[in-house]
């Protein structure tokens, strides 16, 4: 693919993912759609709070109602809001959502969703692309063009209401601290929790347009742990910028991530029979969660990295709990994409049902040492350093020198110019060694390109 990736377009605002660029995909994306539909098109668009995402908005809208299509702006919306939204609203075709999820302010995507709420297959992916390089020759005038039109009702409403159906419990009674990244979540966690009955102190809410994901949210949860330690808190939950990843800190202020998530929800989930199958990771779960799993005679199933492809396996095997250790959870019951308010939310009845500590759950599931190191490769060439025969022949060593109980992933990342390195074993010293060979290997091979 030319312009999208594991997730969407991605690139710098007003450089790589300019104006421009934003009104071919609305104009692609609206021809697309009313080519397939042979009616005028609706779709929906939500973002998160980074400076550029208003730009980016007006030129997708501009594009859109060029090629006929109505646009319904929902403003600030978390990402599986506008899935929800989008699989939820009768006249919507398509919803959009601008963010780049746990990415600096400085960076945007564009993601798209179909009527059904789930992302775009890649065939699909192919014909927006198609357009964007070679826009179709539409001619819209007069009534044909499309409009913008408000939504009926108030989204953020409607969306905190759902989440809070799918409670098996309610929260009151509960103190519990939750990190908003100055991002999407700003605009609903306030309203959910306080709906759940939990006693919430929300941090990371005043998004200024360049504060998301600085120094907060999922990527930086040592602010969040440093409070929960500081307070009387059962649990504390941090989001990325646009809430579809949920990562969660003990009462004690360890973290809680997401393979520990799914294995306690999976395992709550079974006791309440409501699990359907097994679980879906990829090929960077903890081996840790596989032992829990296994334990408790629930299935795994490894996919490719990318929460995509975790929600294609569990649609096909019928499963309904899957994800990755970043904190992306699908709870397929009731989204269709990971939704990290969603998590907490469940989560957290979880552990009131438990009887128990959050600590004392988390201990329950006992991780992997694994170490990970980024190894900077243009995009253009990311994608052939695993291929290389001197890659290949360090994780073929380092797979011998764990003998089964370790292994090596080095893989391309779906968002980033940059290759990633995965090491995992028993003992923390010798995958700290073993990762920094690997990523010696894989600098000098990128360098000989």
């Amino acid at each position: 693919m030319k312009y999208f990736g594991t997730d969407g377009i991605r690139g710098k605002a007003n450089v790589e993912l300019d104006a421009a660029l934003a009104y071919r995909a609305g104009l692609a994306l609206g021809a697309v759609l009313l080519k397939e539909l042979g009616r005028k098109p609706r779709v929906l668009i939500g973002r998160d709070t980074r400076i550029s995402g208003g730009m980016l908005e007006a030129a997708l809208t501009a594009g859109l109602c060029t090629a006929g299509t109505d646009v319904t702006g929902l403003g600030v919306m978390p990402t599986p809001a506008v899935a929800y939204l989008t699989a939820n609203t009768p006249a919507a075709d398509a919803g959009i959502v601008i963010s780049a999820s746990h990415n600096p302010f400085e960076d945007n995507g564009i993601k798209i969703f179909g009527s059904r709420g789930y992302k775009l297959t890649d065939r699909e992916e192919a014909q927006i692309e198609a357009y964007i390089d070679a826009p179709p020759a539409l001619n819209m005038t007069g009534g044909q063009l499309g409009a913008v039109r408000p939504f009926e009702g108030d989204p953020v409403e409607a969306y905190v209401r759902h989440v809070a159906s799918t409670a098996p419990c309610r929260l009151n009674g509960m103190r519990i601290a939750v990190d908003c990244a100055n991002g999407a979540s700003s605009a609903t966690a306030e309203a959910l929790f306080r709906v759940m009955g939990a006693d919430a102190v929300i941090l990371h809410q005043s998004p200024n347009g360049i504060n998301i994901n600085a120094g907060c949210g999922s990527t930086h949860i040592e602010g969040l742990q440093e409070l929960v330690r500081s307070g009387s808190f059962a649990a504390g939950a941090a989001f990325d910028g646009d809430a579809d990843r949920c990562l969660m800190v003990d009462e004690t202020g360890e973290l809680i991530d997401g393979d520990h998530l799914i294995g306690l929800l999976a395992e709550d989930m079974k006791r309440r029979g409501r699990l359907k199958g097994g679980v879906v990771g990829t090929i960077l779960t903890n081996l840790g969660l596989h032992a829990f799993l296994e334990e408790r005679q629930i299935p795994v199933w490894s996919t490719k990295v990318g929460d995509r492809y975790v929600l294609e396996a569990m649609r096909e095997k019928g499963w309904n709990i899957g994800g990755e250790q970043s904190g992306h959870v699908i709870l397929s019951d009731y989204a269709t994409t990971g939704d990290g308010q969603l998590t907490a939310v469940q989560f957290l009845c979880a552990l009131k049902a438990s009887g128990a500590t959050a600590s004392q759950l988390n201990r329950r599931i006992e991780s992997f040492p694994q170490v990970s190191i980024n190894v900077p490769v243009a995009n253009d060439r990311k994608h052939q350093v695993a291929a290389l025969p001197a890659v290949e022949q360090v994780g073929r060593e380092i797979a011998d020198y764990f003998g089964g109980q370790g292994r090596v992933v080095i893989r391309p990342s779906g968002t980033e110019p940059k290759v990633r390195v995965m090491v995992e074993g028993r003992e923390l010293a010798q995958v700290q060694q073993q990762a920094q060979r690997a990523a010696q290997v894989v600098k000098a091979a990128v360098e000989a390109l």
